[in-house]
């Protein structure tokens, strides 16, 4: 897959050997996303008592966050069928998920689960030679209202699906929002779909499934 940043091409492997090609937006180049900064503790104004001396300032402090974020590490399909996702990261513009196609990866420059905003961007193989057909071939049975679930550090996050669609991989590029990280939060799975060409090597389209959250992260 060719996942263009800028003027450099980047690649995402997700099927049989080297396969669709899809836009990242800002491909293993943004920072791991942080928690929100914590706003500066706020400092009450000192009062009087009617004829007395002026009272000492409180100074309040802020509550800690109650927000659960986390770096997923296991998907769950409806049903109940799970995988390991593992870290994909560029190299050399490419970015390659895990080989083994029971497992899956997690693009490193995208949302953790529970973020307040960005794309969480899973990608797996839809199939492999000599290893037949990957987790990932479940996709094309999901429907809107199913739940997928995302786990991590002994945390929970729950989505929604709300499409399922096949598209043509030239409509997918750096600039689609399917990579967005300036949104709101959500989840999308990809693998490849649509005809396989064995000259080429290369399936000609890639199944994108947008999930949105379904409560907090907890």
């Amino acid at each position: 897959m060719r996942l263009t940043r800028g003027a450099r091409p980047v690649r995402l492997v997700v099927g049989a050997a080297v396969l669709a090609a899809l836009g990242l937006a800002g491909c293993g180049a943004g920072p791991t996303p942080h928690d929100a900064p914590t706003p500066p503790a706020a400092r009450a104004t000192a009062g009087t008592t009617p004829g007395g001396p002026a009272l000492p300032a409180r100074v309040a402090r802020t509550a800690a966050s109650e927000r659960v974020r986390f770096r997923p590490e296991r998907v769950v399909l409806p049903g109940g069928q799970g995988a390991v996702v593992d870290p994909a990261s560029t190299v050399d513009g490419v970015l390659a998920v895990p080989a083994d196609i029971r497992r899956v990866g997690w693009w490193d420059g995208s949302a953790w689960a529970g973020d307040p905003f960005g794309t969480v961007v899973v990608a797996g193989h839809l199939d492999a030679p000599g290893q037949g057909l990957g987790f990932f071939k479940r996709l094309g049975r999901l429907r809107p209202g199913d739940t997928v679930t995302l786990e991590g550090a002994g945390h929970r996050a729950a989505y929604r699906v709300a499409s399922v669609r096949a598209v043509a991989k030239t409509s997918v590029d750096a600039s689609s929002p399917v990579f967005d990280q300036r949104g709101a939060h959500r989840l999308v799975l990809l693998t490849c779909a649509g005809h396989f060409d064995r000259a080429t090597r290369s399936y000609d389209e890639n199944l994108v499934v947008t999930a949105l959250p379904a409560g907090a992260a907890r």
